[in-house]
């Protein structure tokens, strides 16, 4: 499911989301993340930046083999209530280690975030998710 042209600009927007992921039991792991879109699809490299463990071992690695059913939120919070939103993508995740889908993301992510371009990313492997639905809300429109 492509996203709405107002969907695509709120992405562009924000620098960070929350993915969510379950395990074959669902219990439930939610970690920040930053990510880049097509409009069809969301991505997010599991980069450089220090880790625990090593990408394959991640929870959210696991979890997706496990269980592909994911979820990012990406959102504004202030203090003045009437500028909340947020949206949430509704999908299912696989991981990618290589090929044009694999490259495609990189550029998109190196596009967004400059950190990315100074990263040896060419065999980390790459969350691919594909957009089944979407829920957005924002107070502007309810008040």
């Amino acid at each position: 499911m492509p996203l709405a042209e107002a969907q695509r600009k709120y992405l562009e927007a924000h620098r960070v989301g929350h993915l969510a992921t379950a395990d074959r039991l669902g219990r439930p792991h939610v970690v920040p993340v930053c990510f880049a879109c097509d409009g069809s699809s969301v991505y997010s490299v599991l980069d450089a930046k220090p880790k625990r463990v090593r990408a394959p071992a991640l929870k959210r690695v696991r979890n997706i083999e496990e269980n592909p059913h994911i979820a990012i939120v990406v959102d504004d919070y202030d203090e003045d209530w009437s500028r909340l939103s947020y949206l949430m993508i509704l999908g299912t995740a696989r991981i990618v280690t290589q090929g044009d889908e694999h490259a495609r993301a990189l550029g998109l992510l190196r596009e967004k975030y400059p950190q990315y371009r100074a990263m040896a990313l060419e065999s980390a492997p790459v969350i691919a998710m594909t957009i089944a639905r979407t829920v957005s809300w924002s107070a502007r429109r309810h008040s």
